[in-house]
């Protein structure tokens, strides 16, 4: 076939639009419509018991569409499930190792001692009321008994003067301030230090009896916790003084017991005098004294047996119960806890068990007799329940110490409780209260699931983000989880609530600040051995922050933020698309709000959003992503009247097309790239149409570069695009030659008006349009073999129904080419009837058209074959 010289129709855009506009026809819904909600019918077979052997089903319709995948998505795979499975199982075994360390020892330097807290409560709890205290006055009766008396009458001798001690005479000492009454009270811690080094044991037992008794007086009621810090120091001498004194007694050839000594090792003459100072205190008749001297000297229950001092803890326990006065009883049981604290701290039970009894009494408050106490006292409930402060602070500290497991199982269930009910200021106190519990030792990797539940019910609460970042201790409660994988899973639960609950863009600097630090750890946590689908929920997580982040009007700031990204996620592909489809954005959105303003600024900051793309891009490794972003930039750099940028897009694009490999991964499947390269000029050539020529790079300089480079290129051997690019390139050319531009880019000037119908231009246009028919005439021949005439016939048609669109078919040599290649489709049988009789039919029907009438003649000249 010899070439054909090409002329191109000219085109009415405006009329053709007109006439192909669709005819409206008034539509009747009736009961449906493809955008009604659809209802969905759900039937669920509901099991009955056994004993009736019955099964009935129910139907439940819903007005809402229904995912088909959503069943599926609300479950967890079976790997999750067993990851899952498999981590708590690990933590869980790693603590219980290391409680198990921690309580066969007693407690350490992590545990806050008793004597810390002893100077704060005696400066905070003053008054300046008078105080009045009760000083033994009785006979000396206590002195030693004559060397040889029997025991019996020794034991009967110092009953006696126990007796003497609750029944004898006393001294009441009144106004009293309260110096004076600590005063008083060293004086007595004096006097029991020097009648035990006189050998007066019943009187040091004396002096702390009636000490203890003190401890029921709550005339002077917001004096309480001072006078029960001075009395229990006077207890905590006494007893040490007994322990001391029973070790003493177990010492052989001067060599003492070990600390972690067995009661089998202590002598006879040890437990005697053990055995008696437990049964002198049990005959002491007034329940707070005997209690108080008792939990004094629990220690030196070690010298009996090695379960002595577990079954007394719970005793005891049960004796504050008989205590009346709430207040009264608090200290006790704070008491308690300390002494049990020192010597057993393994023993959490009793511990649980005095917090839990203190709960069931608290409503004692409330009853008639503590109301009139303070009525009488003129105390307020406020200030009274301050009280109640020291006793619970040091009961909850023993409670919580050395608890990885309880504290932890217990604060992931009131955190909850803490979110639903109360202000930020209170979960505040929750997370610095975990802090404060899980640093030490590390002790929070052996509590990530329970870490992990607390920080998903905070958000699940407290889902406006500006509330939520402005705790105080959110963000140092995430630098606990140190595991990369965990942290990484609960940075991403964050940005899921993130993107699911925040409904307006924001600008935020806290929220900002602390989601970028979020998402900086997720991209972080990428590397060679990351999957795929992994980068991508990552990508897609840190692109959701991305597209909620608006300064408004503020533009520059927005580009720094755009900036500022692009640094901190330069490891994710997808983010980076994202930043640059934003930037373009951006760039489009500035010309928006500033038409009509050719402000200096409002150029230099497009040009600086131009740049920002053309030095991302090529960072990309997705070779059409490239492309396509080069094309895309381009068009927004040519939007903004920004020529020289746009041809630098363009020509990087007609650069990189040489580059484009044979094959290319398309969800994870290797598959030939021929397609997408078509996809991709096929729109190139739709904007190249309103690029106007460079005044130094001649007429259709990027048009004549992109035919170079598809001439250049290596097409597959079984590969027709090549040719159905070329008819492409005729549709733009033929666009090319139209007086007006089928549509233009706001204040840019097309070819159409820099040219306006130039001759010389239109040959050039003719002169390329030439060449590119001769190539695909040349390749129409090289498809004559047996084996590819079906293709022949394909490409036959396609360039037939090309001339047919755009080609002027005046002309005749250009007509008759569009005969032939109608004769060369049906030559070998290969041309759909249907098809080439629809084709003709539609030739008919353009023909009645007035400007169209030689399409009669065209009709005419196109004979159907038959395949018989």
């Amino acid at each position: 076939m010899a070439a054909f010289p090409w002329h191109a129709r000219s085109r009415n855009y405006v009329s053709e639009s007109e006439a192909c506009k669709l005819e409206s026809v008034p539509l009747d819904f009736g009961d449906y419509h493809p955008l009604k909600p659809i209802t969905v019918t759900e039937s669920k077979t509901k099991k009955m018991n056994r004993k009736g052997s019955t099964s009935s089903t129910s139907s439940s319709s819903s007005n809402s569409l229904m995912d088909p995948l959503s069943s599926v998505l609300d479950g967890t795979d079976p790997l999750s499930l067993f990851a899952a499975a498999a981590d708590p199982v690990t933590a869980l075994d790693g603590a219980r190792r290391k409680r198990d360390k921690d309580e066969s020892s007693a407690v350490g330097s992590d545990f806050e001692p008793w004597s810390n807290k002893r100077g704060d409560i005696l400066a905070r709890y003053t008054t300046t009321e008078k105080l009045s205290i009760n000083l033994y006055m009785g006979s000396e009766k206590g002195k030693a008994t004559a060397t040889g008396s029997a025991v019996s009458e020794k034991v009967r001798t110092r009953l006696e003067e126990l007796d003497d001690l609750e029944e004898g005479s006393q001294k009441e000492l009144l106004n009293l301030t309260q110096q004076d009454y600590m005063n008083r009270i060293e004086e007595l811690n004096q006097s029991l230090k020097d009648a035990w080094s006189s050998d007066q044991k019943v009187k040091a037992l004396k002096i702390v009896i009636q000490c203890s008794k003190l401890l029921s007086d709550t005339t002077v009621i917001q004096f309480y916790p001072s006078k029960f810090v001075l009395i229990t120091d006077i207890l905590d001498t006494f007893g040490k003084l007994v322990y001391e004194r029973i070790l003493s007694m177990c010492m052989d050839n001067r060599v003492s017991l070990p600390d972690n000594f067995s009661p089998e090792s202590v002598n006879d003459t040890a437990k005697e005098t053990c055995l008696n100072w437990f049964f002198k205190i049990a005959s002491i008749r007034e329940l707070i004294p005997r209690f108080y001297v008792e939990a004094a000297i629990l220690k030196c229950n070690k010298f009996l047996s090695k379960t002595g001092i577990s079954e007394c803890l719970p005793r005891l326990t049960s004796m504050i119960r008989g205590i009346g006065d709430p207040l009264v009883a608090v200290y006790a049981r704070a008491y308690l806890c300390r002494v049990g604290m020192e010597v057993a701290p393994q023993l959490k039970e009793s511990l649980n068990k005095n917090f839990f009894d203190f709960l069931l009494t608290f409503k004692q408050i409330h009853g008639d007799t503590v109301q009139n106490q303070l009525v009488v006292q003129g105390v307020e409930i406020p200030l009274y329940l301050t009280l109640y402060s020291p006793a619970i602070d040091w009961i909850l500290q023993c409670i919580a110490y050395h608890a990885p497991d309880d504290y932890i199982n217990c604060a992931e269930v009131w955190v909850e409780y803490t979110c639903r009910h109360f202000t930020k200021r209170e979960v505040n106190t929750v997370l610095a209260d975990v802090i404060k519990h899980m640093t030490p030792d590390r002790a929070f990797e052996d509590a990530y699931p329970q870490l992990q539940s607390i920080i998903q019910k905070v958000i699940t609460y407290i889902y406006d983000f500006a509330l939520l970042f402005s705790v105080e201790k959110f963000l140092p409660f995430l630098d606990m989880f140190q595991k990369e994988s965990v942290r990484v899973e609960v940075c991403k639960c964050i940005m899921e609530s993130f993107i699911k609950h925040q409904q307006e863009s924001t600008k935020d600097p806290v929220i900002l600040n602390a989601l970028l630090h979020i998402c900086k750890t997720m991209h972080d946590s990428v590397n060679a051995l990351t999957l795929e689908d992994e980068k991508r929920m990552l990508a897609a997580l840190i692109n959701g922050f991305i597209k909620m982040v608006s300064f408004g009007r503020d533009f520059e700031q927005q580009l720094s933020f755009y900036v500022e990204s692009r640094s901190m996620f330069c490891n994710l592909e997808p983010v980076l698309v994202q930043l640059i489809h934003s930037v373009n954005q951006l760039a489009m959105e500035t010309r928006r709000v500033m038409k009509g303003s050719h402000s200096r600024k409002t150029a230099a900051f497009v040009r600086a959003c131009v740049a920002f793309c053309f030095i991302t891009i090529p960072s990309l490794s997705s070779i059409f992503t490239r492309l396509n972003l080069y094309l895309h930039s381009g068009q927004v750099a040519l939007a903004n009247q920004c020529l020289s940028q746009a041809d630098a897009f363009f020509k990087a694009a007609v650069s990189l097309v040489p580059e484009v490999p044979k094959m290319i991964s398309v969800d994870g499947k290797m598959r030939p790239s021929d397609a997408f390269l078509l996809e991709f000029l096929c729109n190139f050539f739709s904007t190249l149409l309103v690029v106007p020529d460079h005044p130094e790079q001649g007429v259709l300089f990027l048009v004549r570069g992109l035919l170079n480079v598809i001439q250049d290129y290596t097409w597959e051997d079984n590969s027709d695009d090549k040719v159905r690019i070329y008819t492409n390139v005729l549709h733009l050319l033929s666009a090319m030659t139209q007086e007006a531009y089928i549509y233009h880019v706001d204040k840019v000037d097309s070819n159409d008006t820099l040219y306006g119908g130039d001759s010389k231009f239109l040959a050039e246009i003719n002169k390329l349009s030439e060449t590119v028919v001769s190539q695909i005439l040349d390749h129409l021949k090289t498809l004559g073999k047996e084996e590819t005439l079906k293709r022949q016939s394909q490409l036959a048609l396609y360039f037939f129904n090309t001339i047919l669109a755009h080609g002027d078919l005046r002309n005749n040599r250009l007509n008759q080419l569009s005969v032939n290649l109608w004769n060369l489709a049906q030559k070998h049988g290969f041309a759909d009837t249907k098809t080439m009789v629809k084709t003709l039919e539609y030739i008919k029907r353009r023909s009645q058209e007035p400007a169209m009438n030689h399409f009669t003649e065209l009709a005419l000249r196109l004979p159907l074959q038959s395949r018989t």
